[in-house]
């Protein structure tokens, strides 16, 4: 408890309580003066920020939850056994802010539980997206429930509960893959509307590929700020794990990453699009795939070749980066390209600052479970019993 204290009147948790208060007097408005209020949406642009970044975006860097439980519990990768709790974690707290956001952005959020009850719309994409999301995270509440009922002290729940982890595993694997690239499938039915160079009939693909290296770097990412401000939380594991994560998940990132690049162009030949490179939506592109794909899959492939794990880190926030210009890329940047400047879509202050009081929830609220809750030490109690 005075850890806790410590952090919230230390200048992180000043600055945090100025971005929760100023996010809940923006709530007030958007809940009582409606989008209007606080969004700078139209008909033109139904989808804005809320959209691209905070679910797109927030999908695809909560995958650090999947591809590590798939590798230690699937492929048997036991030695990475210590990066999934804080990997579940991470992936928890993603998608409890992708449904929170979505409160904000639909209209009548009150009537969200009303496809899966009142009249299902199982011909929508939209409607397989929702369901896998809401069991998916469902599925990482369970899976990362024993480190809470660890810190209760009970045992006989925890030890049911693990039972279940290889299937749990599983069913999130199948979940994660349906609707990662369910949310790039959303943009098919938009062929007018997205350019060229980003709409292609390969869209699931690259989402779902997208958001596994996105996933990887997610969780070198969130490994290497652990480390530096809960390592007087971590045991000797964790502490000794850092470069074994760093080099593993920065192997698998470069080849993905490759792999990725590889069917980027098969989708501009497939499109036949070459011509448009040479415009300034093609410059743009350009930037996109060989400065965020195929830099950081180089950078990734020299670090772990000379176990550099400093430049594995900057491989990884590259990466992170990467993917958050891809997904606003397609869901805003390049949606609409053909309107009019005056058209196009640009997101109201508040909408952002919206954005960011999300964002800042979820690092206080990891911050907290990580600071009562074993997450970067094995509790004593069950020390190999896993």
């Amino acid at each position: 408890m005075t850890a806790l204290v410590q952090t919230f009147l230390s200048p992180f948790g000043i600055v945090a309580g100025i971005i929760v208060i100023l996010g809940l007097v923006l709530t007030v408005l958007r809940f009582t003066g409606g989008l209007a209020t606080v969004t700078n949406l139209s008909d033109y642009n139904a989808w804005g920020i809320w959209i691209g970044f905070d679910l797109l975006t927030g999908v695809a860097l909560a995958a650090g939850g999947f591809v590590t439980s798939a590798a230690v519990y699937i492929f048997g990768m036991k030695r990475y056994h210590f990066a999934v709790r804080p990997a579940l974690l991470t992936g928890f707290l993603g998608y409890s802010l992708v449904v929170l956001a979505l409160h904000y952005d639909v209209g009548r959020p009150w009537r969200l539980p009303y496809p899966f009850i009142i009249r299902q719309g199982t011909t929508s994409v939209l409607f397989e997206v929702g369901a896998c999301v809401a069991l998916y995270l469902t599925v990482l509440f369970v899976e990362f429930f024993p480190a809470a009922l660890e810190w209760l002290g009970l045992k006989k729940v925890r030890g049911l509960i693990i039972k279940l982890t290889l299937l749990l595993t599983i069913f999130g694997v199948i979940l994660s893959t349906l609707h990662q690239s369910s949310l790039g499938a959303l943009f098919l039915i938009a062929p007018s509307k997205l350019h060229p160079l980003w709409y292609s009939s390969y869209l699931p693909v690259f989402f779902f590929i997208s958001s596994i290296f996105a996933g990887f770097s997610m969780v070198i990412f969130e490994s290497t700020l652990s480390h530096r401000y809960f390592a007087h939380k971590m045991d000797e594991t964790h502490l000794k794990g850092r470069e074994d994560v760093a080099l593993g998940f920065g192997k698998a990132a470069s080849f993905v990453l490759a792999g990725y690049f590889t069917i980027k162009i098969v989708g501009i030949a497939a499109g036949n699009n070459w011509y448009l490179l040479g415009t300034s939506y093609g410059f743009w592109f350009l930037v996109e795939l060989l400065g965020f794909v195929a830099l950081p899959c180089f950078l990734y492939a020299v670090g772990v070749r000379d176990r550099n794990l400093k430049l594995i880190k900057w491989a990884a926030v590259w990466t992170v980066l990467g993917v958050v210009l891809n997904r606003l890329n397609v869901s805003l940047i390049a949606f609409n390209w053909h309107l009019p400047s005056a058209d196009r879509y640009f997101p109201h202050w508040m909408e952002i600052a919206l954005s960011i009081f999300i964002v800042t929830i979820g690092i206080i609220a990891f911050r907290v479970i990580a600071t009562i809750m074993p997450v970067f030490y094995e509790h004593s109690d069950y020390k190999d019993l896993h």
